[in-house]
């Protein structure tokens, strides 16, 4: 936090704080006004849907209210239908929030808000109301209004009091992030610092990809930001997906030819200077781009029968310096025309993805399953619990075990946060009984019970604001206005309110135990469904002969590179190699590459060329983390053989360098490639 930034920047968690209890009492007042029948909702949905930006809070608060509406319609089709028979009514709503559950893992962006309060609204919504089904349809339509004031109070206060757009924090996430490309890039051509260091560089700009992937997602709900500037973001972004494997690429080429080779090639050599100077540069101080491709294209040789290793490493480093002098330029420009509010769709730029790809997440269906599963498990447990004993109250155990389950699934160890929020909630269920029973009976104004609230919903709104504890302040907020339960009488009764509270926290401990079962898995069984799901990628990219948008590909192997980067602890070290170097990436678009050069080749070189991909889907399929088979090495080898005799010279050469980035990916400590008369091995 720096002295010289505006009082609303250094401060962003106290402003936060006082706009989240503004909009929480705004909506308390209106919902009691309104006569609503649990007014507390409203103000519990503003501490659940406030976000510090207002793009995030928009974008949570729209979902909020589709998922609302998709679980009180729910709600209404379930409990009138089958309340006469309860165990079949529990299970119904059990497998509902488990189906809900599993698609928003599934989905995985913010989007996916949307399925899992469809799942959980059910639950606190049909769970209380078995008593009064006749009652389920204005029940239902009292928690949409009471949600919905909570929801409209949260945004308006949020983007009309000190707003914080969404776009100049992308911005500057994204700004820093081509600086440290630029930075990276440079000393990559220079071959400068260590190989730890780039790989530091390189994986912190994987995972910074994906947390910038997640922030752009509340742009298109920020009513403070530019639609130019938006669709400029997102192409940036898309060259963001490709720049960051292309620079892995150079690196490699760099160490492949080595210091020697180098030395016998000067002109290479300065143009390699040249081009991380002008990457550096300013961009008055910049020569233009056609300049640096100019002199790139007078290093190119032809490829031909004769090409020696060399000579082939070469071709490949030099298409993909002109890869990265692209996106360099069309990063520069997008930047500057954002900057200046030109349009951005107006500009010339080198660099196109072949089918506008979108952003593309990691899905891993079985851990989706699993937790699903273990909701319904805890959740039809705490049903027969509270049927089986007959509890007046014990509808708050599933209701909770329900929104645990729901919550939490989406982490690594969910059951240490599950118990971290069950003890959260113990404080909170403290804490209302203060209220309830020693403050709020001496309190007959609604304006002395605000002043009452504020030091307490103060420092929750305080903690949410800060990235670090906005776990714990969501916990504590969410479950102290629950619990609190403010009505326009008072009628507490410590009886009721100690059973409801303690069937309240048995939902939390039995989600935690069931969880912890059903997901006794950690980090490391995460971490090498990752990687077992990126050598399957590349399987299916090898048997479908690289039909699929590269952009595409890069996004999805970025995503799931930038979640290993958060488990690189516990992988194996041939993985963690992998990892660092972006190999399974880089092969990936290698293979998505081939494709280009399929078109003009000959039908025996394509045959080949097929023949080795085969292998390689084989490979890939059966990897088990013991490292490719010296076979497939062979095989790289003989298609590398029949290319550069194939007599099409814009085919061969990008069929080449598909091939060598395949061969430096899979095999990167294999002796250089030797053509032999008749067929090529692994000298």
């Amino acid at each position: 936090m720096r002295a010289d930034e505006p009082f609303l920047v250094r401060h962003a968690d106290l402003v936060f704080a006082l706009k989240t209890f503004a909009a929480s009492m705004l909506a308390l007042v209106i919902a009691l006004a309104m006569d609503l029948p649990r007014p507390y909702w409203a103000m519990a949905t503003v501490y659940i849907t406030s976000q510090p930006l207002a793009g995030a809070t928009s974008s949570k608060a729209f979902f909020r209210v589709m998922g609302t509406l998709v679980g009180a319609t729910m709600t209404v089709a379930l409990v009138p239908n089958l309340i006469d028979a309860p165990e079949l009514l529990c299970l119904a709503i059990a497998l509902w929030v488990g189906l809900c559950l599993y698609l928003s893992l599934l989905d995985g962006t913010p989007r996916s808000y949307v399925f899992m309060l469809a799942g959980y609204t059910v639950a606190l919504i049909g769970f209380p109301s078995v008593s009064e089904p006749g009652a389920i349809f204005d029940t239902a339509v009292a928690r949409v209004e009471e949600i919905s004031l909570g929801i409209i109070c949260a945004s308006l206060v949020s983007t009309i009091v000190f707003p914080r757009s969404v776009a100049p924090a992308v911005a500057h996430r994204v700004d820093s992030w081509l600086s440290d490309a630029r930075r990276l890039s440079e000393v990559v051509l220079l071959r400068e610092g260590s190989g730890e260091t780039r790989r530091g560089k390189r994986l912190k700009l994987a995972t910074d990809i994906v947390e910038i992937d997640t922030l752009s997602t509340h742009l298109a709900y920020d009513r403070l930001t530019d639609r130019n500037a938006v669709t400029g973001l997102s192409e940036i972004r898309l060259r963001m997906l490709t720049l960051l494997p292309v620079i892995a690429s150079l690196e490699d080429r760099l160490a492949a030819l080595g210091d020697q080779a180098l030395r016998r090639q000067p002109e290479l050599k300065r143009l390699l200077e040249d081009v991380a100077q002008w990457i550096a540069s300013d961009g008055g101080a910049r020569q233009p781009a056609e300049r640096i491709r100019a002199g790139i294209s007078e290093q190119q040789a032809v490829l031909d029968g004769g090409a020696d290793w060399e000579r082939i490493i070469t071709t490949s480093l030099l298409s993909r310096l002109r890869e990265l002098v692209d996106l360099s330029r069309d990063c520069r420009a997008l930047t500057e025309a954002i900057a200046e509010s030109r349009n951005v769709t107006t500009l010339e730029l080198a660099f196109h993805s072949e089918a506008g790809a979108a952003p593309v997440r990691h899905r891993d269906r079985g851990l989706a399953l699993w937790s699903a599963a273990g909701a319904v498990v805890a959740i039809l447990i705490c049903c027969a619990f509270w049927i089986g004993t007959g509890w007046p109250d014990g509808a708050s155990a599933p209701m909770m075990a329900a929104v645990a389950c729901s919550f939490f699934a989406a982490q690594d160890e969910p059951a240490r946060f599950i118990r971290s929020f069950g003890r959260w909630s113990l404080v909170a269920i403290v804490v209302v009984a203060v209220y309830l029973f020693a403050v709020v009976p001496a309190i007959s104004h609604l304006e002395v019970l605000v002043v009452a609230l504020a030091p307490t919903f103060l420092l929750y709104g305080f903690l949410i604001g800060r990235p670090a504890t906005a776990g714990t302040g969501m916990a504590l907020a969410a479950n102290t206005a629950t619990l609190l339960a403010i009505q326009s009488t008072y009628s507490a009764d410590f009886a009721s309110y100690a059973n409801s509270a303690v069937a309240f926290f048995i939902g939390v401990v039995i989600a935690e135990i069931v969880t912890r079962i059903a997901r006794g898995v950690g980090a490391e069984w995460v971490a090498n469904r990752l990687v077992l799901s990126n050598w399957k990628a590349l399987a299916v990219a090898a048997e479908r002969r690289g039909q699929r948008d590269r952009a595409e590909f890069a996004g999805l192997m970025l995503h799931r590179l930038g979640l290993l980067v958060q488990r690189i602890a516990y992988l194996s070290e041939s993985d963690r190699r992998d990892t660092d170097s972006l190999a399974q990436l880089r092969i990936g678009i290698n293979i998505i590459d081939l494709r280009r050069a399929r078109y003009g080749l000959a039908a025996s070189t394509i045959a080949v060329i097929d023949d080795m991909l085969d292998r390689l889907a084989v490979a890939c399929h059966s990897y088990a983390g013991d490292g490719m088979p010296a076979e497939l090495l062979t095989s790289v080898d003989r298609a590398l053989a029949q290319a550069v005799k194939d007599p099409n010279d814009s085919a061969r050469e990008d069929a080449l360098i598909g091939l060598v980035g395949i061969r430096r990916g899979l095999f990167p400590d294999a002796p250089a490639y030797r053509p032999r008369a008749g067929e090529s091995v692994a000298a």
